[in-house]
């Protein structure tokens, strides 16, 4: 007993060492392992808005709202205004307004044959709304008889497209022999401006009926 009291006596002062030093903190993170960010990721619209910087504070005045619904005002009269100048230029026929299947001198050409007849064609859809009111009547012989006339109509129309493809296509070609013409794709835009009513044509008709001189124009 004497002895392994002199042992503790002995070890004393290291376990009074070992015992006043404090305990190691537990690590977070070991090696070759990295903490998180600590915070959550911000949404994409408060980044967004952070981006943008704050937003205008909102008016306190009668005054300040007056102004602001001026300026707002004018803003919107100035985006009609553009709007309005550009469809302008485009029923004038400008190049820079016009889309890809308008632009050219061929189709310029093309539009200007088509708007110098009388076609059969635009009365394509005055007939398709006569079709639908007959389809409201009961039936009967006046019925019969309509379909047999819109069916006459339709097929005249057909044939009028068709004559009128090969008559473009063709004088086209004499006008610009350096093109590449599709025939089909050419006869296909004509049929589709030449049933279309005049006054609804865009770029509007630059020529009149019967013009012979709008080659003169391209």
């Amino acid at each position: 007993m004497r002895f392994l009291r002199r042992k503790s006596t002995d070890a004393g002062p290291d376990a009074a060492s070992t015992a006043s030093t404090p305990a190691a903190e537990p690590q977070t993170a070991g090696p070759g392992r990295t903490t998180g960010k600590g915070r959550p990721t911000p949404k994409r619209r408060d980044a967004e808005i952070k981006r943008r910087g704050p937003a205008p504070p909102p008016p306190r005045t009668q005054r300040e709202s007056i102004k602001l619904a001026r300026q707002n005002r004018t803003s919107r009269d100035e985006r009609r205004k553009a709007a309005a100048e550009r469809r302008g230029r485009l029923l004038a026929g400008d190049e820079r307004e016009l889309p890809a299947r308008d632009r050219g001198p061929v189709k310029a050409f093309v539009r200007d044959i088509v708007d110098s007849r009388r076609h059969l064609m635009g009365l394509f859809l005055p007939l398709a709304g006569l079709v639908f009111v007959s389809m409201l009547i009961p039936p009967s012989k006046v019925q019969a008889l309509l379909t047999v006339f819109y069916m006459s109509m339709l097929l005249a129309m057909v044939a009028e497209g068709v004559l009128l493809g090969y008559q473009i296509t063709k004088r086209v070609r004499e006008r610009f022999p350096k093109e590449s013409v599709n025939g089909l794709s050419l006869g296909w835009y004509a049929y589709s401006r030449a049933s279309q009513p005049r006054r609804l044509r865009v770029p509007k008709p630059r020529v009149s009926y019967g013009a012979k001189d709008y080659g003169a124009k391209d």
